[in-house]
C-alpha cells in the first residue's frame, strides 16, 4: 500500500510539474515581442521605429505585447522580412512600398508582394544629391564623368537615384563613375576627395549631412532636372525641397528643389486586426512623444498620415480610422 500511495505522489508531482511547463511555455509565448525593422544604427529608420516601439510598450498591460525594434540594412530588408513572416512591423519607403506589391524592381522576379500592407505614413524623405565646393557640379547634368555614390544595390537610394538620371538623360552605367558605399563610406569619402557627389534619400535635417559641410572641402546641395517628369510617371513621389537654413554651412544661398516619398510603417495580412489596431492607435494617441523621442518626426500630423500609403491600409489600421473620422485619400489603394 505504501508504495502505491508513493506511486500516485510521483504522479501527481509529475502532472503538477507538466502543467507548470505548459502554463510557463504559453506565458512565455504570449509575452514574446513582436518586431519592427527599423534601419541602419543612428539612422533615421532606426531612431523612428524606436520611437515608436517606446510608443506601442508604453501601453503594453491594455494591449497585451511588446514591439522590439530591431535594426536592418533598410526598405527592402525590412519588406522582405515582413512578408517572409520574421518580423511583424517595418519602416520602409513608399517608393519600396508600391515596387514590392505590384511585383517591381527587386521583386520582378518574385512577383507581386499581395500581402504587404500599409498602416501610415510618417516623414517625408527628399531624394538629396551632395556635391563637394570644388567639385564643379552645379546640377545633376554635371555629374557627367563624375565619381557618384548612387547608394548601396537594394537601397532606396539607388532606385530614386537611378530616377533621378532617367529624368535627366543621363545613362548612368556608362556617363558616371559608379560608386556604390554605406552612407559613412561615402561621407568619408567626399569629405576626402575621393569623390565628387553622393545621393542620399533622407529627411531633413540630417546629422550626417550636416557633418560634411563642417569640412575642410565644403558642400553644396545639387537641384534635380525634370522634376514633372518624376511626378506624372511616379505616384509615389511628391515635391520636395531641401531648406537650407538647416544647413547655414552648406554653399547654398536658396532652398533647393528635388522630389520627395514618405516613410511609411508596413505590416503583413496575417498580423492581426487587433495588433494592428493597438499600434496604430498607440502612435496617433501619443504623436506629441513621437517628435520628442524622433525628432525628424516633430512635423507629423494626423491629417497627412495617410498620405503616400501604396498598398492597401490594414484592416486594424482602418479600423481605427474609421473610428476617429479620418478620411482616406482618393488616390489610396
Amino acid at each position: 500500500m505504501k508504495h502505491t500511495s508513493y506511486v500516485k505522489q510521483i504522479l501527481q508531482i509529475c502532472q503538477v510539474l507538466f502543467l507548470l511547463f505548459v502554463i510557463s511555455s504559453c506565458s512565455q509565448e504570449s509575452s514574446h515581442p513582436l518586431t519592427i525593422g527599423t534601419g541602419a544604427i543612428g539612422g533615421n529608420y532606426n531612431i523612428t521605429g524606436q520611437a515608436i516601439a517606446k510608443i506601442v510598450n508604453k501601453n503594453q498591460e491594455a494591449h497585451g505585447f511588446r514591439l522590439q525594434d530591431k535594426y536592418s540594412s533598410g526598405s527592402v530588408s525590412n519588406i522582405n522580412a515582413i512578408v517572409a513572416g520574421d518580423i511583424e512591423f517595418g519602416v520602409a519607403q513608399a517608393d519600396r512600398q508600391y515596387q514590392a506589391f505590384n511585383g517591381l524592381a527587386e521583386w520582378k522576379g518574385k512577383g507581386p508582394q499581395k500581402d504587404l500592407r500599409a498602416v501610415f505614413s510618417l516623414h517625408t524623405e527628399s531624394v538629396t544629391l551632395v556635391a563637394g565646393s570644388d567639385s564643379g557640379i552645379n546640377t545633376i547634368l554635371d555629374l557627367k564623368g563624375k565619381r557618384v555614390d548612387i547608394g548601396l544595390p537594394g537601397s532606396g537610394t539607388r532606385q530614386n537615384s537611378i530616377d533621378a538620371f532617367d529624368a535627366a538623360g543621363i545613362e548612368w552605367e556608362k556617363d558616371i563613375e559608379v560608386n556604390e558605399e554605406k552612407l559613412d563610406v561615402r561621407l568619408n569619402m567626399l569629405i576626402h576627395s575621393k569623390l565628387d557627389a553622393f545621393f542620399h534619400t533622407v529627411g531633413h535635417p540630417s546629422q550626417d549631412i550636416k557633418f560634411a559641410t563642417f569640412s575642410v572641402r565644403g558642400v553644396r546641395f545639387i537641384p534635380l532636372v525634370n522634376i514633372e517628369k518624376i511626378l506624372s510617371t511616379s505616384r509615389y513621389y511628391t515635391k520636395s525641397f531641401i531648406p537650407v537654413e538647416l544647413y547655414p554651412l552648406a554653399d547654398n544661398k536658396k532652398d533647393v528643389e528635388t522630389i520627395g516619398v514618405k516613410a511609411t510603417l508596413l505590416t503583413s495580412a496575417k498580423v492581426s486586426d487587433d495588433i494592428v489596431y493597438a499600434v496604430t492607435k498607440a502612435v496617433f494617441d501619443d504623436l506629441e512623444s513621437l517628435g520628442n523621442y524622433a525628432p525628424i518626426l516633430k512635423a507629423v500630423r494626423k491629417e497627412n498620415m495617410l498620405e503616400g500609403l501604396t498598398a492597401p491600409i490594414h484592416p486594424g489600421a482602418l479600423r481605427y480610422y474609421n473610428e476617429i473620422g479620418l478620411q482616406l485619400p482618393p488616390s489610396s489603394p
